[in-house]
């Protein structure tokens, strides 16, 4: 059973984050911030990956503790999840259209954490949600789940489609290279014998 759980306590923000990395897409999402939890939505339902989360953060301060621990916190669920990594398919990349927009990101569970971010935003916030804040959730959950991850816009306009289209494509490549590939009979896809480090 490939599914991770971490409970995270902080004087900022209290979370509990659990994973199925061989769900059905499944989720139920509280951050306490709409926009977030639309986001991490659209990256279980994408990714088939299920997803519980409960947030209880400093949201009197301002966002970027909930954001950045949810990550944290989700990265390590995932992390869990994978174990040794053995018989993934490591790798994974999708392109996500949403109208004008058209998002790619790819990645590697390479254990080595690395984001490349190649997107940007026209207005301040999404919601009530501060869009400064959408690269270092990416970087975040990148540091935590072990992911070299690129993230590009390659066009778009309206801030909703390229925020969006970024987590749906990050989902699908996530689905890619969490999944497992029978060939490989469970062996850790890596010549050094193990990933990270």
């Amino acid at each position: 059973m490939r599914k991770g759980r971490i409970e995270r306590d902080t004087a900022e923000t209290r979370i509990l984050v659990e994973v199925d990395l061989d769900g059905t897409g499944a989720y139920d999402i509280r951050t306490g911030i709409g926009f977030l939890d639309h986001m991490v939505e659209q990256f279980s339902r994408h990714s088939l990956i299920d997803v519980t989360m409960r947030v209880e953060g400093d949201l009197h301060v301002d966002q970027h503790h909930t954001t950045e621990d949810s990550a944290l916190a989700i990265g390590q669920a995932i992390a869990q999840a994978l174990g040794d990594k053995g018989g993934i398919a490591r790798y994974g990349e999708a392109h996500a259209p949403m109208d004008e927009t058209l998002a790619r990101v790819a990645l590697d569970i390479s254990g080595r954490p690395y984001l490349v971010w190649r997107a940007g935003f026209t207005q301040e916030k999404l919601g009530e949600w501060d869009t400064e804040l959408v690269e270092h959730w990416f970087q975040s959950i990148a540091q935590t789940a072990g992911l070299t991850l690129h993230c590009e816009v390659l066009y778009g306009s309206n801030n909703h489609h390229i925020c969006e289209a970024l987590y749906k494509a990050f989902a699908r490549a996530m689905r890619a290279a969490v999944a497992i590939d029978p060939r490989k009979q469970g062996a850790i896809p890596s010549t050094k014998g193990r990933l990270g480090g």
